[in-house]
């Protein structure tokens, strides 16, 4: 699907690199950096660059200061983690323009290995337009270009894409290269068979990854608040559950085209209420009025244990049930716990799934934990993403 330059194919030796991270790292009030996991996620391709004696010029966007400066949106704590993690300096060029003073100063001042972090790409409102004047600049500043944030790849903005133009080449950093090898493989070559596992609230959401994914699948399994749309389709009760009833016309038609390939839970942990410490018990066939679905129950476990034994390749999107409540994770953690023993190649493909398998303390024992939870929903889709598919091809 993709077969792009790889920060190892390209000549960096004394060359300015201008690298683009993905740093949108959560902060606490006093603007300490809560969960680094994106920071280390970057670092070999940085490392990479720095001993191969490039000048490394890394950017980055975080959160949404929808193009002006708010200090409490400043990529200065990233540099100063950044700067203990890789054991050397990593200057901050504090300009709010990104590309001011600061920044032209400290590229002027740098020798083979340095790294320098430019302010947040998003200070300025060009970057999410696409803006071509902003991508320019950006440009100006390096000699060739690597993308390693993978988390905005399905975004076309002037930091990942625009840069592209004036940049050449353009290469993939580890990061992406390995998402493109788990994700794109898994849904285009897979080892079969190949299941996938849709949990999570709506169907509306996942309309076109289900699409998709049967059209490729050995087995779609679902779970969480979107089986409930299903069970309605299937003319069961769904009590007080989480219920789309725009969509269970869909969810008809899925059921008659998908055949066998369709799995749905067949028995579901109701509560009477929306909270952990709720009654609860197992329904079978439909769920009574009064009641709500907030977990796949022992039986659905079972079936989709078996389903998933001979399994080679599982992508798995979603959480089974309202695992942050944990009477209710029990579903997700059965499910988690399969995949960990799986001899297959198991990915887990962003958002809360990668939380629910974190929480569990299963996340080493996963192939590939995807970084970007949108962009692997699109590549599920099977749509192009324009941060890859601006680099230069091999």
């Amino acid at each position: 699907m993709y077969n792009k330059l790889t920060v190892e194919d390209i000549e960096v030796k004394g060359k300015k690199v201008l690298v683009r991270c993905d740093f949108n790292v959560p902060l606490d009030e006093n603007g300490n950096i809560t969960d680094e996991n994106r920071i280390v996620g970057a670092l070999p391709t940085i490392q990479y660059l720095i001993d191969n004696g490039a000048k490394v010029i890394l950017c980055s966007h975080m959160g949404k200061p929808k193009g002006e400066p708010k200090p409490e949106l400043s990529l200065a704590p990233v540099a100063k983690r950044l700067s203990e993690k890789l054991g050397k300096e990593v200057i901050f060029a504090a300009d709010d323009n990104v590309v001011g003073e600061h920044a032209k100063a400290a590229v002027a001042a740098m020798n083979d290995g340095d790294v320098v972090l430019l302010e947040n790409t998003r200070y300025r409102a060009e970057e999410t337009k696409n803006v071509d004047e902003f991508s320019k600049e950006l440009a100006s500043l390096a000699d060739v270009f690597v993308n390693d944030a993978f988390g905005t790849a399905h975004r076309a903005h002037c930091s990942n894409v625009g840069v592209t133009q004036y940049l050449k080449p353009a290469a993939a950093g580890y990061l992406i290269e390995k998402e493109i090898k788990f994700l794109g493989n898994a849904v285009n070559n897979p080892v079969r068979p190949l299941v996938a596992i849709l949990g999570g609230s709506k169907v509306s959401s996942k309309i076109s990854v289900i699409e998709n994914l049967l059209k490729k699948v050995d087995k779609l399994i679902i779970g969480g608040g979107m089986a409930y749309t299903f069970m309605a389709a299937q003319g069961k009760g769904t009590g007080t559950s989480l219920l789309e009833p725009d969509f269970i016309d869909y969810a008809k038609k899925m059921l008659d085209e998908a055949g066998d390939k369709l799995v749905l839970p067949i028995d579901t942990v109701v509560a009477k209420e929306f909270s952990n410490d709720s009654e609860s018990k197992i329904a079978e066939n439909g769920i009574e009025d009064g009641w709500m679905g907030l977990d796949i129950g022992p039986k659905s476990v079972a079936l989709f244990t078996d389903v998933l034994k001979d399994a080679k390749t599982v992508v798995w999107n979603g959480p089974m049930g309202v695992f942050e409540m944990p009477n209710f994770a029990k579903g997700t953690n059965a499910i988690a716990q399969v995949l960990a023993d799986l001899d297959a190649t198991t990915i887990i493909g962003g958002g809360d799934s990668v939380a629910a398998v974190n929480k569990a303390g299963l996340g080493s024992k996963m192939s590939h934990i995807s970084t970007g939870g949108g962009a692997s929903m699109e590549f599920l889709e099977g749509k192009e993403l324009p941060g890859i598919a601006a680099l230069t091809d091999k």
